[in-house]
């Protein structure tokens, strides 16, 4: 069975810092209930589904 590598020390660092330079984060709750409606919806993600309505209501 092949074995996953398993990312260095110095690489998470690398990417937490990328991270923290290129995006902002933001903690988010919604009423239980709303994970389930979003995937109903057949989004890719949740994630991708909260930044895409997000700049939709930005861009108006």
């Amino acid at each position: 069975m092949e074995e996953k590598k398993k990312a260095s020390e110095a690489h998470m660092r690398a990417t937490a810092k990328w991270e923290k330079e290129n995006y902002d984060k933001v903690l988010v709750r919604f009423p239980k209930g709303t994970k389930d409606k979003i995937n109903a919806t057949g989004a890719k993600s949740i994630n991708g589904f909260i930044v895409e309505a997000v700049q939709e209501k930005l861009d108006q």
